[in-house]
């Protein structure tokens, strides 16, 4: 499996030109003050966390929070208004597991801000399978010799990458 981190599959979800910027080496999210406020959520919502959480790394990902007791993923986010890719990074989270012999684990988003949990399943065939389709195109987006075209959606403006896409 190619070293693909849990953040390039939340791109891939979200925009290929910002996966292809993050693959090519340009970060933007040092500088974002939307990242920054959601590092800040993660780490103080759960001061007492470290107590029965670890974190996970694996070489080239890094799980915030697994419970080896119960083989439980929690993710904190700031919001659900991008749950889709926040479902999505958590299950190749599963997956990574699941390479690495950990077989039957679940997970958890929260949001503790909007007091929203999400709860992710063990993985199925079916999505072992996406999963799979989500690599090879992560691949073949991140390889190409120039950055995809520009398309605008609803989330642009709070982008970390918004000034490289928009302002001139």
């Amino acid at each position: 499996m190619k070293k693909i981190t849990g953040l390039q599959v939340q791109y891939f979800h979200l925009c290929h030109r910002k996966l292809w910027l993050f693959g090519s080496g340009i970060g933007m999210e040092l500088s974002s003050f939307f990242v920054a406020e959601g590092i800040l959520i993660g780490e103080t919502t759960y001061a007492r966390r470290p107590q029965k959480w670890r974190e996970l790394n694996l070489e080239y990902l890094k799980i915030d929070h697994y419970d080896p007791t119960e083989n439980l993923i929690r993710e904190v986010k700031k919001s659900p208004k991008l749950e889709h890719a926040h479902v999505a990074q958590v299950k190749y989270y599963l997956y990574a597991l699941e390479m690495r012999g950990v077989t039957g684990a679940g997970g958890i988003i929260e949001y503790p801000k909007h007091r929203k949990t999400t709860n992710i399943d063990p993985l199925t065939n079916s999505d072992r399978k996406e999963i799979e389709g989500w690599i090879a195109e992560i691949e073949r987006i991140t390889s190409l010799a120039s950055c995809p075209s520009l398309v605008k959606k609803g989330y642009c403006r709070n982008c970390a990458f918004y000034d490289f896409c928009f302002v001139r």
